[in-house]
């Protein structure tokens, strides 16, 4: 059975860090893009970063770039992401996610549709 499990979340006051992990189970995906998204309350899921199989290539949302990094093992099942600096904003509930994008020139994705297979959530609360 195909599992990823977000572990970290918590409440902490703006300024404040966390670091999220996810753990990968049930087959490999050592071969997929990773990717972290966030729900906040009433607004649509959004991304916030993503990482190629082998860690070298990373790309992150405006919203968090500066601020937060997405890390992996090569070819590893467990992402993390590290958030610094938060801010109230970055509240919401944030979900890991892994695609199989199947491609040698494509090896990463913001696009919520090209990711397979989801966590249950960790929720991420800033206050100020």
């Amino acid at each position: 059975q195909v599992q990823l499990v977000e572990s970290g979340g918590g409440s902490v006051q703006a300024g404040g860090s966390l670091r999220l992990s996810c753990a990968a189970s049930g087959r490999s995906f050592g071969s997929d893009a990773m990717g972290w998204f966030r729900q906040a309350p009433g607004k649509e899921r959004e991304f916030v970063a993503t990482i190629d199989w082998s860690g070298a290539v990373t790309y992150y949302s405006d919203s968090v770039k500066g601020r937060f990094t997405i890390s992996r093992e090569k070819a590893g099942n467990t992402v993390w992401l590290q958030m610094n600096s938060l801010k109230p904003e970055d509240t919401g509930v944030y979900y890991c996610a892994a695609a199989a994008l199947r491609s040698s020139i494509v090896v990463i994705s913001i696009n919520l549709d090209e990711y397979e297979y989801w966590g249950q959530g960790t929720q991420v609360t800033v206050s100020s």
